[in-house]
């Protein structure tokens, strides 16, 4: 009974925090926020100390603070796309998954991919490790788009609060995922399903791209 008490009460703690995270009960690093989006430009967005388009992976490192691990993925499809993954990053108190997109030239791609040092499959892909010339060319590259996945799940009402009603909903037919659409702010933010919420930020100059893709599996709800 002890110890179904004791995991209880730290249940309840973490739940509490990202809360209070959410809520801005405490002072924190407002850059490091998931709803302080910046607009240098007309073109494109500033998100944990980020600027889209602009910055780089090594300097997205050493404002996370942690190692990025950098991965060419090939999807069924045969399209090429170098992500860099941050396991666990601590921004504003909150622990949290992040995801980089680096916009590497197209015509740079298949080379990496013929380099790569080994292949792994995975059930949406493959990939592949990259040599350390090309982690070094790649951690030169700007990020094109960063999603964030805090390791606390919250409910949507956390969301609303914080950035209001989205522009447009589709929910995906397939998973049931709801996605909460904010175009000025190139935001996306993923909910329901049995994963905890995704937020994906992009340039709003791309922001076509990402929505077309889930027009083609999902359905507009009013």
């Amino acid at each position: 009974m002890g110890r179904k008490i004791y995991w209880a009460i730290a249940i309840v703690a973490v739940v509490t925090l990202g809360w209070a995270f959410f809520q801005g009960d405490k002072p924190v690093e407002k850059s490091d926020l998931p709803w302080h989006i910046g607009h240098p430009t007309a073109d494109t967005i500033r998100i944990f100390g980020i600027t889209l388009g602009q910055n780089n992976t090594t300097e997205a490192q050493q404002h996370f603070r942690e190692a990025a691990k950098p991965i060419l993925f090939k999807s069924p499809g045969g399209q090429l796309v170098v992500e860099v993954f941050f396991e666990e990053v601590n921004l504003a108190g909150l622990k949290a998954r992040v995801v980089l997109t680096v916009a590497a030239p197209e015509g740079e791609l298949p080379g990496m991919f013929e380099r790569g040092l080994r292949m792994n499959a995975t059930s949406s892909g493959k990939e592949i490790t990259l040599t350390p010339e090309d982690i070094a060319r790649v951690f030169t590259m700007p990020v094109s788009s960063l999603t964030y996945m805090p390791l606390v799940r919250l409910d949507d009402a956390v969301f609303a609060k914080r950035f209001g009603q989205p522009a447009m909903r589709i929910r995906e037919r397939k998973s049931g995922v709801m996605h909460w659409l904010y175009p000025q702010q190139g935001l996306d933010i993923a909910l329901g399903g049995a994963e905890k919420p995704l937020l994906q930020y992009v340039s709003p100059v791309n922001f076509d791209k990402l929505v077309q893709p889930l027009l083609a599996r999902g359905e507009i709800i009013k």
